[in-house]
């Protein structure tokens, strides 16, 4: 089974890179963009056909190791 997890930061911790991007993004003419974030994607491929199971792997992968709690919030998707 494979399940995505993205991790974004918090909406009140800046995000330099966002920010840069955005700026960028206004140099190059696209006077529309308003705010840019950065965050990481992970695709994980299981070994496991129960859905649950499997998100309930995913979450404690992503609470332990791809997201640091403190500054980071994550979403899982099944696929």
């Amino acid at each position: 089974m494979k399940i995505s997890a993205t991790v974004t930061l918090k909406k009140d911790v800046l995000d330099p890179q966002g920010k840069v991007v955005s700026q960028t993004l206004i140099n190059m003419g696209y006077d529309n963009v308003i705010n840019v974030r950065q965050g990481k994607y992970f695709e994980i491929d299981l070994e496991e056909t129960d859905k649950e199971k499997a998100k309930k792997i995913v979450d404690e992968i992503s609470k332990k190791l791809l997201t640091n709690m403190v500054i980071e919030n994550y979403t899982i998707d099944l696929k």
